[in-house]
């Protein structure tokens, strides 16, 4: 386990709108507004399409992650995360986990990270950065190349 206190910064409230593409519009604000570690602590709205980890068959190794991904369309999502710094690629890494009821479906759920979506609708956020420490996300080779959430101890 690891911890470390944080220095909260600026707090923002973002609107996604319908058509735009969820991860795209996300960096673009964090861009726009030199966002480089922070948190999601809820977000709700709507998505057309998205994908999200997952399989309709049986995982080779349950251990290992999975990188198989299942489309779903016309949801209902509520999610957060987190967003780090990827210092390799030199870019935002957001990690994003939703549940999302299938309209379509009955509002049956899947529960999932994100790996893309669009949106239908609105999706509203509620971003929080972080200050301190610099959040960043590097690959764990030695643990399947998984990219890690890390951070400097702060007093």
């Amino acid at each position: 386990m690891r911890s470390t206190k944080i220095t909260r910064g600026r707090e923002f409230v973002l609107a996604i709108d319908h058509g735009e593409d969820f991860f795209d519009a996300l960096e673009k604000f964090c861009t726009e507004n030199e966002v480089r570690s922070g948190y999601i602590p809820t977000f709700v709205g709507g998505f057309r399409r998205a994908r999200l980890v997952g399989t309709c068959g049986a995982m080779d190794n349950p251990e290992a992650p999975l990188w198989d991904a299942v489309e779903v369309q016309t949801l209902e999502v509520i999610g957060g995360g987190t967003l780090a710094w990827d210092t390799e690629r030199d870019r935002l890494a957001p990690h994003i986990h939703v549940s999302a009821g299938l309209k379509e479906a009955s509002a049956d759920g899947r529960t999932s990270h994100l790996l893309a979506a669009e949106v239908q609708f609105i999706t509203e956020l509620l971003v929080v950065e972080i200050a301190a420490p610099a959040l960043t996300r590097p690959r764990l080779g030695s643990l399947y190349d998984v990219p890690l959430l890390t951070f400097d101890k702060q007093g």
